[in-house]
């Protein structure tokens, strides 16, 4: 077995990880977030898991058509699974890994040897195993052929789902396979500095005390040279930091707060911009997120950063059920960002693209008209509203905006970014973002 340099030790056996990851990937295949079912895997095997699973997803639809031209039925999805982590982690061996930032590399003896060992392991995979041998032993002779046979396949030229690719290159024709490569390269671990906690000098001090490599991007940004876990870099239990995208770190500064205002952060888990909302300026703030479980993440976020207290409020509600939560007093500032198909975030969560279908643009799109319509109405006489989506699809962002003036037409359009599409092909880490929508609106006074 031999990997980059810069990949993670793999230290559990290959056939353990290879067998946990099968499980996650089938999970996924099942409509199971890559999120969720990571956090079933046993913690010793999880960091090489995790490695591989990314991996494999990014790589998921070559890999799912050379599959097909191996197997013309599977006996099961397990099997379907293994397969197709074994096949991406060959891949990798074949296509001058060393250029992909945390590409897990194998000998390819290594890869067939631990998946056949993977599939004896398992009840439901062991009479396969057989199969698997002659699976991946063929790709090995016929690597070639396969690949010219699936060539004219978007997704697995692509790595993902072809309706997808259809929609980007009708949006983006100048963009769209910038976009679609973005997707597939590991995005760098991007930090924003607390400034309640500490100064950016003060971080990048620590750090350099450390022996770790940071720079600045953005207003109060950090870009760490090589990610490693958040909890062994200094300043997190002192919470001197969040970790946020770039793009993502433009909200808080769009919105603007100032000190004294009645503030509303609508959609608000994970927390990231409802920590900076009270970074900036001292506000009354109201966090509300349908999903009482990850606004409990919001409060842990929050304490952390020693940013609660008596002028923050959580609550669990449907921001666009209005009679469950607003008590009718109006909101200065509103941050709407609301759900979506998270297809600006996909190089952080390459299963998105699988879990998604093309009719979830339409379902989501009515969900964000129904949300805002109804935030509009509690944004006081002269107050603001950011929509926000981390959405590449137009109709979640370009669209979206303009329909929303088209209903209301008193509303009256700030500057903002817009469409920011995703940044990773030739860029710096610096220059990396993913991709975001933003749209201000005022009303009138």
């Amino acid at each position: 077995m031999s990997t980059r340099s810069d990949t993670p030790h793999l230290a559990p056996p290959l056939s353990s990880v290879l067998l946990s990851c099968a499980g996650v990937i089938e999970e996924v295949l099942d409509g199971r977030s890559l999120t969720e079912a990571l956090a079933d895997v046993d913690g010793a095997l999880r960091p090489a898991v995790q490695a591989v699973s990314f991996h494999a997803m990014r790589y998921l639809g070559w890999a799912d058509a050379v599959g097909r031209e191996l197997v013309q039925r599977y006996p099961n999805v397990l099997f379907e699974s293994l397969l197709l982590v074994s096949l991406t982690l060959l891949k990798a061996e074949g296509e001058a890994a060393a250029a992909v930032p945390g590409m897990p590399v194998y000998a390819p003896h290594t890869v067939v040897d631990q998946a056949v060992t993977a599939a004896s392991k398992a009840r439901a995979l062991a009479a396969f195993k057989g199969l698997l041998n002659g699976c991946l032993r063929r790709f090995l002779r016929e690597r070639e052929a396969l690949a010219a046979a699936v060539a004219d396949s978007p997704e697995a030229q692509w790595n993902h789902p072809g309706w997808w690719v259809k929609q980007l290159r009708v949006a983006y024709p100048q963009h769209w396979q910038a976009i679609l490569q973005a997707a597939n390269l590991p995005a760098p671990l991007t930090l924003r500095v607390n400034r309640r906690r500490a100064s950016r000098e003060q971080v990048l001090a620590a750090f350099q005390d450390a022996g770790l490599a940071a720079e600045p991007v953005g207003a109060a940004g950090l870009v760490v040279a090589t990610p490693r876990p958040v909890v062994q870099l200094p300043g997190f239990a002192e919470g001197w930091w969040s970790v946020q995208d770039a793009g993502a770190q433009r909200a808080a500064e769009l919105l603007a707060p100032a000190d004294g205002m009645r503030v509303l952060d609508a959609c608000a888990a994970p927390g990231g911009k409802t920590a900076h909302l009270l970074e900036l300026a001292d506000i009354d703030l109201l966090a509300l997120d349908a999903d009482a479980s990850r606004l409990e993440r919001v409060g842990q976020n929050l304490d952390r950063l020693g940013l609660g207290g008596d002028r923050v409020r959580l609550q669990a509600a449907d921001a666009a059920d209005l009679d469950a939560w607003w008590d009718g007093k109006p909101f200065d500032a509103v941050l709407a960002d609301v759900p979506c198909t998270a297809s600006g975030i996909v190089r952080r969560h390459p299963d998105i693209r699988w879990l998604r279908r093309e009719n979830d643009l339409r379902r989501t799109a009515a969900l964000q008209t129904r949300i805002l319509d109804a935030l509009w109405r509690t944004v006081a006489p002269g107050g603001r509203l950011l929509y926000v989506t981390c959405s590449v699809f137009p109709i979640e962002g370009t669209r979206q905006a303009l329909e929303f003036l088209q209903r209301h037409p008193e509303a009256r359009r700030l500057d903002a970014p817009g469409q920011l599409l995703p940044v990773a092909v030739d860029a710096t880490p610096a220059e990396q973002q993913d991709g975001f929508f933003y749209a201000l609106f005022a009303k009138p006074s």
